[in-house]
């Protein structure tokens, strides 16, 4: 058994795997955030932390023992890119932290720099950071999150959000010719992973775990089978993808309040050239899946099941 804190582990992720620490009891845990989150129902101790303040977030760690760190900081911009930085020197200043995963909870970060999202500098500059410690860490990839389509009638976490398929509205924008191999994950899967991870003796870069693989075209057409008839489907090419270019769905008006049109279709036009380069089909060899054959993992069925009669 460790100590462990969970960075950000009032967010979705974070919230998701603090649950699955607690649920485990083979660790203790406790949560970093940068403001209260006033959740009567927190399943572990909260610390409110100012990530610059490395020395007093080092202090933290080595008065409460912690042993291993994980980051779910919301890695998006410059911002909380720097803050995960400053937590990657507070965990390397403290005598206690051994270890330390850095967020990142999806795929894979392209090579190719014209394929980035930029976002994922920061992300990567973390990993450049971690290099130069003494620290043993990883980050994990675990594709596409399985639960959006599964909201609002899954158990979850996650606010809604809809890439490719909008359940509620029948129709799909499917990147590629709808074949290429696709990774899912249900989040609490993923926690499920993190947990037994810890036990590892050694850790290996990076960690890949999933619940299922598919195709979307196999995907759509479970989909049409829950929700009783056929979906209204258009297929994005590598070439409209390059131009930054989707085919809206109907769910994407309600988030244009908050992520604007251009900035949504820029992200999923990549997340649509990595499912149509193949970059979404993570390898199973070295997998956590076959690491733990015992985790049951959740499939596609059951969680767009879900819409079963709705």
């Amino acid at each position: 058994m460790v100590k462990v804190a969970v960075a950000g582990g009032t967010g979705s992720v974070g919230s998701t795997i603090v649950d699955a620490l607690k649920s485990s009891q083979k660790h203790d845990v406790i949560v970093l955030s940068r403001k209260t989150s006033h959740q009567s129902a927190l399943a572990a101790a909260e610390f409110v932390v100012d990530y610059a303040n490395i020395e007093h977030v080092s202090n933290l760690l080595e008065t409460e023992n912690v042993h291993t760190v994980i980051s779910t900081i919301a890695v998006l911009n410059e911002a909380s890119g720097k803050s995960e930085l400053d937590l990657v020197a507070a965990a390397a200043k403290s005598s206690t932290t051994k270890r330390f995963i850095a967020s990142n909870w999806g795929g894979v970060i392209p090579e190719d720099e014209s394929l980035r999202i930029p976002f994922q500098k920061y992300r990567l500059e973390t990993l450049k950071a971690l290099e130069k410690t003494d620290l043993e860490w990883t980050q994990f990839q675990n594709g596409y999150f399985l639960d959006f389509y599964g909201i609002p009638y899954v158990e979850t976490n996650l606010k809604p959000l809809t890439f490719v398929l909008d359940m509620a509205h029948k129709a799909a924008s499917i990147p590629g010719t709808g074949n290429e191999q696709m990774t899912f994950t249900y989040t609490k899967d993923l926690a499920k992973f993190v947990v037994s991870a810890l036990d590892l003796p050694t850790w290996t870069y990076p960690m890949v775990c999933y619940s299922e693989k598919s195709t979307w075209n196999k995907v759509v057409k479970l989909a049409e089978g829950y929700r009783g008839s056929k979906f209204n489907i258009a297929y994005d090419s590598p070439e409209k993808l390059q131009r930054g270019e989707i085919t809206e769905l109907p769910a994407h008006a309600a988030a244009y309040s908050f992520v604007p049109k251009s900035v949504l279709y820029g992200i999923q036009s990549k997340f649509g050239l990595y499912v149509a380069n193949g970059m979404f089909d993570l390898p199973e060899e070295g997998s956590l899946n076959q690491k733990f054959p015992e985790l049951k993992t959740t499939t596609i069925d059951e969680i767009i099941g879900h819409w079963k009669d709705r």
